[in-house]
């Protein structure tokens, strides 16, 4: 029984890490369809979507399975739980890269706004996040975990950063109010991947330590 246990437990964790890597593929290959306004890249994004859809019903039923069959204890609870969060993160890091896939497919139809500066310094900073907080579940690294937490304030800034910028182009320009708008939602995407990493790095909190960080000011009293 013991053995069996730790085979469902180990092939959910591959499973997890699975759909991560391709979650964190996604992003990187939906980015750079905007930076190289790649159309075949952006519609690779769209044609892989299916899979991390189906793993994210595959791990919800091995999570299920395992709490059937196991008297999961302190630990081993927390990491099922865990997982579960863990899922939904990655499979919503999935629609946000396959939302910033059909910006580009919207985007390259029109002549460039601008350079890009700052997107790809944003896009880095999110891939960052989700490949750390990635890592720290895999490592069960709280340090790391940290890091990540840390990481989104710099991931907002860009946001912000580039909202601004866009925006004065489409003050000036109207004929680029189009093209700008997308480049707005396409930050606003990154900025929520970042907010999922981060949502996964404070799950790692709780699966090392059983501490909940998500609304530290809560009074549980």
């Amino acid at each position: 029984m013991e053995r069996h246990f730790e085979k469902d437990i180990n092939e959910l964790k591959e499973r997890l890490l699975w759909m991560g890597s391709l979650a964190e593929r996604a992003v990187h290959q939906a980015v750079h369809a905007v930076l190289e306004s790649d159309e075949p890249l952006a519609r690779r994004v769209l044609e892989e979507e299916d899979a991390i859809n189906e793993l994210q019903l595959e791990i919800d039923d091995r999570v299920v399975q395992l709490l059937a069959l196991h008297q999961l204890m302190a630990v081993d609870l927390r990491f099922a739980l865990a997982v579960s969060r863990i899922n939904i993160d990655l499979e919503r890091i999935g629609d946000q890269a396959v939302n910033i896939a059909q910006g580009a497919l919207r985007i390259l139809r029109h002549p460039r706004v601008k350079p890009y500066v700052d997107l790809p310094r944003m896009s880095e900073l999110a891939e960052e996040m989700v490949r750390d907080a990635l890592n720290a579940v895999v490592r069960r690294d709280v340090d790391l975990a940290q890091k990540v937490l840390a990481t989104d304030d710099r991931v907002d800034h860009y946001r912000d950063q580039i909202f601004r910028e866009l925006l004065t182009y489409m003050m000036g320009d109207s004929s680029v109010v189009f093209p700008a708008f997308e480049l707005i939602l396409v930050a606003k995407n990154l900025e929520r991947i970042g907010d999922h990493a981060t949502n996964i790095a404070e799950d790692v909190i709780y699966l090392v330590q059983g501490q909940d960080v998500r609304h530290p000011t809560v009074d549980r009293r």
